[in-house]
């Protein structure tokens, strides 16, 4: 809801989508004075254009930071365990 402007505004039902019912377009107000049918017609282009909403990709940058750490702390052991045994310290 927008209170207190003045806008045009195009409903596109049933715009081509399974995952939208309906989209709303608001006209620019230098095009308002453009025809109706026009409008629509671009309206509807647009609508059905625009295709299935991209996926969510999970990211693997949350994994990879909860593991860095354990993989350094168990390099770290190998290399000391080398170093003692090597060396006999």
């Amino acid at each position: 809801m927008i209170k207190g402007v003045n806008h045009q505004v195009v409903e596109v039902l049933r715009p081509g989508c399974e995952y939208f019912e309906r989209v709303l377009f608001f006209v620019k107000p230098e095009y308002a004075s453009l025809s109706e049918r026009k409008i629509n017609e671009k309206a509807n282009s647009i609508a059905l254009n625009t295709g299935s909403p991209p996926k969510v990709r999970k990211g693997r940058k949350r994994v990879y930071s909860v593991f860095s750490p354990v993989i350094w702390a168990l390099f770290g052991a190998a290399v000391c365990a080398v170093v003692i045994k090597c060396f006999g310290l």
